[in-house]
């Protein structure tokens, strides 16, 4: 039975002052403008990286396929209300004074798409007779009444400092579907780990061995197989058996913050990591696919296994030539990597030092 907690005046007391202490005083203005008006502040400059609304490096890729495109300029079109855009007035480029996106990118790009007659609209219900349209298409009075709608904006000023803006990043994006783990670890956890599993993750060894597709690429899956790498080499032990999501967020975290982290040596592990692989055994990180008649990744339970494995491997012989790599095949590792109750903490540190002694035997 649980117990339920009385709150008392002085629990209300003490919650209130606490609310008072952790508040952040955020100050804003409230904009408005017509559509052509911020593509053009999206668009001048964006070569150079000197446009005046920007997006920040943690959240460069487009995430809406066509058809969510086409559904946003669809409202639009028919004047439905559109959320606000949220952006910071960065102080550390005074001298452009410009505006970073918070929360927004979506929109602006699949704008600036349809500005450009790069988005053809498709599967659009209410307004079906504009399927296959662009913007050129439309008539020239459509055209000027679409660059002419305005879009609200919330301007944080120069006040709200980097923690502030990446703080609001995470909670706005927190349980969105447009989102990923890794994307929102990207935009609330920036740090030194993070900068070298990003530069990892354009290594195109690495990206071959996988056989990541484009949209893959996009969800920044890359980026997720590289961070459990290193979570599970270096702390696989201390794996409670709890969410991975959890697992990978504290590892990353403390990663960021540590002192005493070795990013070269983490490089160069992880590079002579697929070195090997790719020598001796270069098909275990994809599976063959024949319905689609090509590669994919497979999945991160395996990944993690091989890699890790291997990498443990390694530590005690950098120069391993294994005897087999039949016991990929074997009934032994099917059973530690398949799907059921593949996450507790037994089953992780089986599979983990399974690959280690049958390449290291």
């Amino acid at each position: 039975m649980v117990t339920q907690l009385e709150i008392t005046n002085e629990k209300k007391d003490i919650a209130e002052a606490q609310i008072r202490k952790e508040q952040t005083p955020v100050d804003y203005n409230t904009l408005e403008y017509p559509i052509e008006v911020l593509v053009n502040k999206y668009l001048d400059g964006i070569d150079e990286d000197q446009n005046e609304i920007f997006i920040p490096d943690y959240q460069r890729e487009m995430r809406w396929d066509e058809d969510r495109q086409s559904k946003f300029i669809e409202s639009v079109l028919l004047g439905l209300p559109i959320a606000y855009i949220l952006v910071a007035d960065v102080s550390e480029s005074e001298d452009l004074a410009r505006l970073e996106i918070i929360d927004g990118t979506q929109r602006i790009r699949t704008l600036a798409r349809f500005l450009n007659n790069e988005l053809k609209l498709n599967n659009l219900e209410k307004l079906d007779s504009l399927n296959g349209f662009t913007f050129k298409d439309l008539p020239l009075s459509r055209q000027r009444r679409f660059q002419r709608t305005t879009i609200r904006m919330i301007q944080l000023t120069e006040k709200a400092d980097e923690e502030v803006r990446r703080d609001l990043f995470e909670r706005i994006n927190t349980g969105s579907v447009e989102l990923n783990e890794m994307e929102k670890r990207r935009g609330s956890k920036p740090g030194k780990f993070l900068d070298l599993i990003e530069e990892l993750s354009q290594s195109e060894q690495f990206r071959n061995l996988c056989s990541f597709t484009d949209t893959e690429i996009k969800k920044r899956d890359p980026q997720e197989f590289i961070l459990r790498f290193f979570a599970f080499l270096n702390n696989y032990k201390n794996y409670s058996g709890k969410k991975v999501h959890q697992f990978l967020d504290e590892y990353l975290k403390q990663a960021n913050k540590s002192k005493s982290l070795n990013i070269d040596v983490m490089r160069e592990e992880f590079i002579s990591m697929l070195s090997f692989i790719e020598k001796y055994f270069p098909n275990a990180l994809r599976i063959y696919r024949k319905t689609k008649d090509k590669y994919e990744p497979t999945t991160r339970i395996k990944f993690e296994s091989i890699t890790v494995g291997a990498a443990l491997a390694l530590r005690k012989n950098q120069g391993l030539i294994p005897h087999s790599t039949s016991f990929l095949d074997s009934e032994d590792f099917k059973n530690f990597t398949k799907g059921d109750g593949s996450s507790s903490q037994n089953k992780v540190t089986r599979r983990i030092e399974y690959v280690r002694d049958s390449l290291y035997r």
